[in-house]
């Protein structure tokens, strides 16, 4: 043994979807559950549903292709990346899609030429 313990190193899951909306529930349950087993509040929980439903709306348009997410778990953070492959239409985050995420996010960044968005949500004791 080394020395260094596991429970510092951030956990990852990848979960890859079709890129139709019908499965946006999907990612806003695996999400929510991952930030409940992590310990975040019900209204942090509800936050990050909301995040990823703003995620999946951005990216879902029903055309082919899938929707990738990765999330990123350490001690207080979880970090929730999502991209749409092949990219498809362009991507257009309208001023309520920037309030909507500004206020129940920490931190989120897009790129819209290539379909991704990253949000973060830190837990709060």
């Amino acid at each position: 043994m080394n020395g260094t313990s596991h429970d510092d190193e951030a956990e990852e899951i990848h979960l890859t979807l079709p890129a139709r909306v019908q499965y946006a529930r999907v990612a806003r349950l695996t999400v929510t559950g991952l930030a409940s087993r992590m310990g975040f509040t019900y209204d942090e929980i509800e936050d990050l549903r909301i995040a990823v439903g703003e995620m999946c709306g951005l990216l879902l348009d029903d055309g082919p292709g899938r929707l990738s997410l990765r999330c990123q778990l350490s001690q207080d953070l979880l970090v929730v990346e999502a991209n749409r492959q092949p990219v498809g239409n362009p991507v257009e985050l309208t001023e309520l899609s920037r309030q909507i995420l500004a206020a129940v996010v920490d931190q989120f960044d897009m790129d819209a030429g290539s379909a991704f968005v990253r949000v973060a949500k830190r837990h709060h004791d």
